[in-house]
């Protein structure tokens, strides 16, 4: 930024003092740091007029001073910031020497180890700090730099975390020493941005340690299901995936819904903790992976239970001497039994459905019995293996399926707890909705379409293609991109989900940016897009460039 001739010549103190407040102003009103950083070293060589000027920020861990930015009206040099690159090519400087002790031989390192401005009037007349990098740069760049005003940043805790270093200020066109007055308005400025500073690091912290929270949660969530994998962390991909491609669609249904920055984030944050009530689920229903399984697999009880059956068979036919006939139907028992075993153990997977058959004769090997070490006559199933051996599809219960879903009820009483800042109020929405169906048939609250916003759509969509394309299910193979794609248009059909979501999300490819990343080379196959249902294909072809 280059001062007018008039910034250089002086201002009155009043303007002045009425400036500073209006920069104080932008300050608290910056967002961007790197602009805030820029709008702090120009203004304060406004207000003292000033040729050129360093921004230096403190490194902790080093204990060194980085630079920020290098401002030069004469050189023409702009380093740092949103302008030219190349700041970060000067050597830090150190607070310390090698052999520990305080560097107070540079006169920005002494500012800052005593949190003291310091004025020099003239640095080639100057003796207690060394000037030689500043000669060294003054006779290779044709500048001289004589008039110094350095003033530490220190924030509310008292201590310093950035410097400001004004050089040559300028009066008429000619370099004269900074004043007191100067000073006093550098010394202010320096306090404005301070504050201004830290409560933007601050934001920044807290932002950086909720997001963590959240990341924490959810890998803790991941680890207790290594079956589930990584789902927690996969679903913020899909979801913010798919959210900008709907943000840049021209499809007639949301062609007119934008999301900013901060709606993105918000989206991210809860596509984080979608899934945080299944802290609260028990380990055994959320890693049930055959029919039979609790806490181990009660199959392996079964099987125990038809081996004494075959050895009370094998028993009969030695304490008996057995005809042919009965030797004959004996075997044929016998070889009953194992296949009965292979049925209960194909039939315990819950990788197919059950059938009606199936159903008949589970009924059937539940009215078997056998004879325990006390002599008592059992059923070769209980009641709970017959009821689990039953279940259709998958291998949840009614019970567990409920204990399942339940999950959400508890994501939302969780999530509805938390004091959420305004720019988050929507994450318990977003989060609480991706079991949701548009038929109204869905869970925790049955909400229809029109009952939920285009974001908690989203994640409905989203999570329903991070689950059919896992790799980690131990119930079922992983999916091909064409056969998920296949029954999530099927889903639309059956009012699961948005029908103008999954266009968006075929027309723009989001399938294709997702699998890059997360899917292996076996299940990338080529989708025929004309083949799927859900689809209306009219309105496809119309909308496949995004906005503009």
């Amino acid at each position: 930024m280059t001062l007018n001739d008039t910034e250089k010549q002086g201002k009155p103190l009043e303007q002045q003092v009425r400036r500073l407040n209006q920069i104080g102003i932008a300050l608290s009103a910056e967002h961007d740091k790197l602009q805030l950083l820029e709008l702090i070293l120009s203004s304060a060589r406004e207000l003292t007029s000033a040729d050129a000027g360093t921004l230096y920020l403190l490194d902790e861990h080093a204990q060194c001073l980085q630079f920020a930015l290098v401002q030069n009206d004469q050189l023409e040099i702009y380093l740092g910031g949103h302008q030219q690159p190349g700041v970060e090519l000067f050597k830090p400087i150190a607070l310390y020497l090698d052999n520990g002790k305080p560097n107070e031989q540079l006169v920005v390192a002494w500012s800052v180890l005593h949190q003291q401005t310091i004025r020099i009037a003239d640095a080639y007349d100057h003796s207690s700090f060394d000037f030689s990098g500043t000669r060294t740069f003054d006779q290779q760049s044709g500048y001289r730099s004589r008039s110094f005003l350095t003033v530490p940043l220190v924030n509310h805790e008292g201590e310093v975390f950035a410097a400001l270093q004004l050089i040559n200020k300028l009066s008429s066109g000619e370099v004269v020493a900074f004043s007191e007055t100067d000073q006093e308005l550098a010394e202010s400025l320096a306090s404005q941005a301070a504050v201004a500073l830290t409560n933007q690091r601050l934001i920044e912290e807290m932002k950086i340690l909720f997001d963590s929270f959240t990341r924490v949660l959810a890998t803790a969530i991941d680890k207790k299901s290594p079956h589930t994998g990584n789902h927690c962390r996969r679903v913020p991909d899909a979801t913010l995936f798919l959210a900008e491609a709907v943000s840049a669609s021209n499809h007639p249904a949301v062609k007119d819904f934008v999301m900013s920055d901060a709606d993105f984030y918000e989206l991210k944050t809860a596509a984080w903790l979608h899934d945080c009530g299944k802290v609260v689920t028990p380990h055994h229903v959320m890693e049930k992976s055959r029919k039979l399984e609790t806490v181990f697999d009660r199959i392996e009880l079964v099987a125990t239970r038809i081996e004494i059956l075959l050895r009370d068979l094998e028993i009969q036919q030695l304490k008996h001497s057995p005809t042919a006939a009965e030797a004959e139907k004996l075997e044929a028992e016998q070889v009953q039994l194992l296949e009965d075993l292979e049925f209960l153990r194909r039939v315990n997977v819950g990788t197919e459905y059950t059938t009606d058959a199936d159903l008949m004769r589970i009924q059937s090997l539940a009215e078997k019995s056998w004879v325990d070490h006390q002599g008592t006559r059992q059923s070769l199933l209980s009641d709970d293996e017959q009821m689990n051996l039953s279940i259709r599809r998958g291998t949840l219960n009614p019970e567990e399926r409920q204990t399942m879903n339940d999950h959400m009820v508890a994501t939302l009483d969780m999530l509805e707890q938390l004091p959420f800042p305004k720019h988050l109020r929507r994450v318990p929405e977003y989060a609480g909705c991706h079991h949701e169906r548009m038929d109204g048939k869905g869970y925790p609250r049955g909400l229809t379409r029109d009952q939920m916003s285009i974001p908690a759509r989203v994640m409905g969509v989203a999570d329903v293609f991070e689950a059919l394309t896992a790799k980690e299910r131990p119930y079922k193979e992983p999916m091909k991109l064409s056969q998920a794609l296949m029954i999530m248009g099927r889903m639309v059909e059956d009012k699961h989900l948005d029908p103008d979501l999954f266009a968006v999300f075929v027309e723009a490819r989001v399938y294709e940016r997702y699998a890059a990343i997360h899917l292996s080379p076996e299940q990338i196959d080529d989708v025929d897009i004309a083949a799927l249902p859900g689809l209306n294909k009219d309105i496809i072809d119309e909308n496949r460039s995004p906005r503009l």
